[in-house]
This record gives structure tokens, sequence and C-alpha cells, in this order.
């Protein structure tokens, strides 16, 4: 029995260009692209890889450094919250909160929209 999760026939194409901009991308950038792909993702009301990213924007909070405690915990809320939306079908919503936190961090970073 074939353990693997493609048949022999069914090959995974990965752009070797987008490989290349993410292994050697800023953190700063990976934020960035996890944001883009939130947003692309509600656009298109797929909540499972909305909230996949959203999962991706928790697991990368800081709780531990006490400076960043406290903007970490009011993001963990906006995620939940944006997550517990796209369940709801509340895109417009979830598409403005990720947009503009998307746009804050840009600011922050000091990067071109």
């Amino acid at each position: 029995m074939n353990t693997t999760s493609y048949s022999k026939n069914q090959t995974t194409q990965l752009n070797p260009y987008l490989v290349r901009e993410i292994l050697e991308a800023s953190p700063q950038k990976l934020l960035v692209r996890i944001y883009d792909f939130a947003i692309t993702n509600c656009r298109l009301h797929d909540m499972v890889k909305t909230n996949r990213a959203l999962d991706e924007l928790i697991n990368s909070l800081n709780f531990e450094d006490p400076k960043a405690r406290e903007i970490s915990i009011g993001l963990l809320k906006l995620y939940q919250y944006c997550q517990d939306q796209m369940r709801k079908q509340n895109y417009e919503v979830v598409h403005t909160i990720l947009t503009d936190l998307r746009d804050a961090w840009l600011t922050i970073f000091n990067m071109k929209r």
C-alpha cells in the first residue's frame, strides 16, 4: 500500500522563484506574505485557508518578551475574532481588519505597498 500522499502520476510543481523568494525573505516580508495569503483567501471566501493563515499569525506572536506581550495579546484577540467572523461568513469585516493590519505593518517596516 502506498503511504505517500501523492500517487506516481501526481506531481507537485513548486515555483522555483517563489520558493527562493520565501527562503531568502526577511521575517518582515514573510509576515506580509502571510497577510497577503489571508487577504486573498478571504476575498475568495475560503475559510479554511484564511483561518490557516490566521493560525500562522497566531503562532508567530511573542508572549515571552514583556515588551511584546500586550501587543501580542491584542493581536491574538483580533486574529481569533477574524477566525470567528470567517466561520460566520462575515468576509468584509475580516478583509477590512486584515488589510488594515497589513498596511500598519508595511508602515512600521517602512515597506511599499
